[in-house]
């Protein structure tokens, strides 16, 4: 027996279970549709199809000696900034990066909870912009519409995901990097609190900007890979508290006060909100109002927190520019940002992690008002594959800003939020908005945007992929 191609995490996982399929014949249907895929969308950078077939291979053994776990044979993708052993870590750049001898603390979990790791999806260059593309690797694009791209930095997870490829994939979020393509490709996507799923073998991405999060079709099963990937290293600097996120899928959340939040936080580029986007996520706001929730126009206090980001990003370019094995081939965008880096790398840095707390009080007090801010995730539909290609950096930094102000400010607070699919506009192109919540909020959000799912249903409609086949076998 084979399953679709539509079967979610949670199905997957339970159809191994009960015996009613193999891991071998799930891997080997998601290698025929990631080979059938790659010219068209090119969500992968490296496919791992000898190691994960043997991995199903042992997922089977297991699975027949009477083991259970969560995700035991179930196959899945991670982004290529995260370490897989015996294969190399490229971040999106270009030159010969060494094979890493052991898996980052993400990928081990994930690994013990049963999955296997069937490749690692394409990401820019450093995880820069909010497109997936570039010399090493060409363009990853939408399967909504192949002339679009499906966001960034985590575009390959998330175009994997769209296309049923897999069923979830991890990413990573610096600035929006899941939230804003799982907005462009009608997914949900957890950006979680920082430290819930480790960054190890760095105890701080992008100067702890940068966290790993979970694409997928539905709540339910961007919760279940959540609960999967998440703990710590021993020595990771930030240990947030255990969760059960998965458990919250299935609560209700009771009656909220929701914050619409409309305004884009302070930037030195003018953005503007598109109509059409507008109107998706007001009709959303309209939905939580007729499921009880108490909504109203009010904007977090950010202030000037767009000075504290700044140095942390730019900070965190650098460090990856000195790391970097061939820093000739690095686009001239990256040795830009890294030199403001080394110059915002002293004091206006430490200052802008010490602003931290007091942003934390800050916006901390508009949550004693509202329990929940509802946000576009982007200021506009998905961009035109090479939309930012042959631009230089302040241009593309200005490009950027407009199309995506909404994400980057819950990164220098740390706390979680949920893209949840907002609907289509002109040309079909979808289109997601935030829920943002304070500190350790996961399981809130993740009930309040299960609600939301049990009444738009926005899992049930998928990308026309003419390109995708459904064949039994490699």
């Amino acid at each position: 027996m084979t399953l679709d191609r539509a079967a979610g995490l949670a199905e997957t996982a339970r159809a191994l279970a009960g015996g009613e399929v193999s891991s071998r014949v799930l891997v080997e249907e998601t290698l025929v549709r990631i080979e059938a895929t790659q010219g068209s969308l090119n969500a992968f950078r490296v496919v791992r199809a000898e190691a994960a077939l043997a991995e199903a291979d042992a997922a089977d053994r297991e699975l027949a000696a009477g083991a259970r776990l969560p995700l035991l044979g179930v196959p899945v993708a991670v982004k290529d900034d995260m370490d897989v052993a015996g294969e190399p870590t490229a971040f999106g750049c270009r030159g010969e990066f060494p094979v890493v001898p052991e898996d980052g603390e993400a990928v081990r979990r994930l690994r013990a909870a049963g999955a296997v790791i069937v490749g690692k999806t394409n990401t820019c260059e450093f995880g820069q912009w909010p497109f997936t593309e570039g010399p090493a690797f060409g363009a990853t694009r939408n399967p909504w519409d192949t002339g679009r791209t499906p966001g960034g930095s985590s575009g390959g997870s998330a175009a994997a995901v769209a296309a049923g490829l897999v069923p979830a994939a991890l990413g990573s979020d610096g600035a929006g990097s899941v939230r804003i393509p799982a907005a462009w490709t009608h997914l949900v996507g957890i950006k979680p609190q920082r430290g819930r799923i480790s960054t190890w073998p760095r105890g701080e991405s992008f100067q702890g900007i940068t966290v790993n999060g979970t694409l997928a079709r539905t709540v339910g099963d961007a919760a279940l890979l959540l609960d999967a990937a998440a703990g710590n290293h021993p020595d990771d600097p930030h240990q947030p508290p255990a969760l059960d996120v998965s458990a919250a899928a299935g609560r209700d959340p009771g009656r909220l006060r929701v914050a619409l939040s409309l305004r884009p936080p302070f930037t030195a580029v003018h953005a503007r909100l598109d109509a059409e986007v507008r109107a998706r996520v007001v009709e959303l706001a309209e939905k939580l109002g007729a499921l009880g929730h108490l909504v109203e126009e009010a904007d977090p206090p950010y202030g000037q927190i767009g000075l504290t980001f700044l140095p942390r990003a730019t900070a965190g370019i650098a460090e990856r520019v000195r790391e970097a094995p061939e820093p000739a081939l690095l686009d001239p965008r990256t040795h830009g940002a890294a030199r403001l880096g080394r110059l915002l790398g002293g004091a206006p840095l430490r200052a802008a992690r010490r602003a931290e707390a007091l942003l934390h009080r800050r916006v901390g007090r508009f949550f004693e008002s509202y329990d929940v801010v509802l946000a576009p995730t982007t200021a506009a539909p998905p961009l035109r594959i090479g939309a930012m290609a042959e631009l230089g950096g302040w241009a593309t930094d200005r490009a950027m800003t407009a199309a995506c102000p909404y994400a980057w400010p819950w990164n220098v607070l740390g706390w979680p939020g949920v893209n949840v699919p907002a609907g289509f506009v002109r040309g079909g192109l979808p289109v997601g908005a935030q829920l943002l919540g304070p500190a350790n909020s996961e399981p809130l959000l993740v009930s309040l945007a299960a609600q939301l799912e049990a009444e738009l249903r926005w899992h049930e409609r998928w990308p026309p992929l003419p390109a995708v086949t459904d064949s039994p076998a490699v």
